[in-house]
């Protein structure tokens, strides 16, 4: 049976005898679709259509009671139909904080803040052994989506056995650096697109979306997915007293982030580099393979923050070579008489 008529029969057999409007609520970039339902009454809720061959909707329902026990405002799962990949979500509005920077540049503080502490409470709710591990194996398998599918697809390119070498060289370094961190619970995509601004309070309160993915490891990763966006970026002065705020307090919290700042900087950054090299993959992939194209427009952002990172720390100096081959930029020489 097509999804869409799975889709409308699971709610006429959910609320028989009931006129329910069922639209579109959000695009994502993996197999789920999210429909908002509206109701005579005039309330909504959301509908994921998750196909089970395709997504498992089990680790979305347990982090988000992960998320409830945290005090965090979070969708909480009203109805589940694991079988046919169905849950039925309160709905969270309609104002993502994409959006509401996009709109108000000149709020852009107010509204981060509350986020640090969202972030802070998450993390404190942390514990081993509830969720996968980010471990070597799967840091390994992001980097990888990064020669295969931006290099190897998107460029044309094949690499050569040297350039192969400051591959493995750059991605033990980063895999290194990440495994080094203290670990908590990592949502891995804590980002402004799946975050919202719930409507339904009279102050600023931040919702989380999009957290079935959620692992534990990094403390820094987190912190970079929010200020390193994939479709906002923010002046580097900006950014780092933002990073400051979180780090301050995640120290006062308890959290066990670097008690040096610079150090916790360079956990945030190597941490960042892995995250765009993979997400550089991701987005071709999404491209190539899924036929969504619209994610190839930020390449040129994810670029940009790597070559930031590359460019500060002398391990990686092979590797910014590498990118500028790929990206074809010539090295320029100057000369002084």
């Amino acid at each position: 049976m097509p999804r869409d008529q799975l889709v409308n029969n699971w709610v006429s057999a959910r609320f028989p005898g009931q006129s329910v409007r069922i639209t579109p609520a959000s695009a994502d970039a993996s197999f789920r679709r999210y429909f908002r339902l509206g109701f005579a009454d005039g309330s909504t809720a959301i509908l994921m259509d998750a196909p089970p061959d395709r997504e498992d909707c089990r680790p979305f329902v347990k982090v988000a009671g992960l998320l409830a026990d945290a005090g965090l405002v979070a969708p909480r799962v009203l109805d589940q139909d694991l079988d046919q990949g169905l849950l039925l979500l309160t709905d969270l509005g309609r104002v993502g904080y994409l959006e509401a920077f996009q709109a108000e540049p000149g709020l852009a503080d107010t509204l981060m803040r509350p986020l640090l502490d969202v972030l802070v409470k998450w993390q404190l709710a942390s514990r081993p052994g509830v969720l996968p591990p980010y471990d070597r194996a799967l840091l390994r398998r992001e980097l990888d989506l990064f020669p295969e599918w931006f290099v190897g697809r998107h460029l044309g390119r094949s690499l050569s056995d040297d350039e192969t070498a400051i591959v493995e060289t750059t991605f033990r370094f980063l895999i290194d650096a990440a495994l080094a961190q203290p670990k908590v619970f990592v949502h891995r995509d804590f980002m402004p697109r799946n975050l919202m601004v719930v409507e339904s309070e009279a102050s600023l309160t931040p919702g989380v979306i999009d957290f079935q993915d959620a692992v534990y490891g990094p403390i820094a990763y987190d912190v970079v997915s929010l200020f390193r966006d994939a479709f906002i970026s923010w002046e580097e002065e900006q950014e780092i007293d933002w990073v400051v705020r979180y780090w301050e307090k995640a120290r006062a919290a308890g959290l066990p982030v670097r008690a040096d700042f610079g150090e916790f900087w360079r956990d945030y950054e190597l941490m960042g580099l892995q995250r765009h090299l993979k997400v550089l993959g991701i987005f071709c992939r999404l491209k190539y393979r899924d036929g969504k194209e619209r994610y190839i427009a930020d390449l040129p952002r994810f670029l940009a923050y790597a070559r930031k990172v590359s460019e500060r720390y002398l391990a990686l100096k092979p590797f910014l070579s590498l990118l500028d081959t790929l990206e074809g930029r010539s090295e320029e020489v100057g000369y002084t008489f």
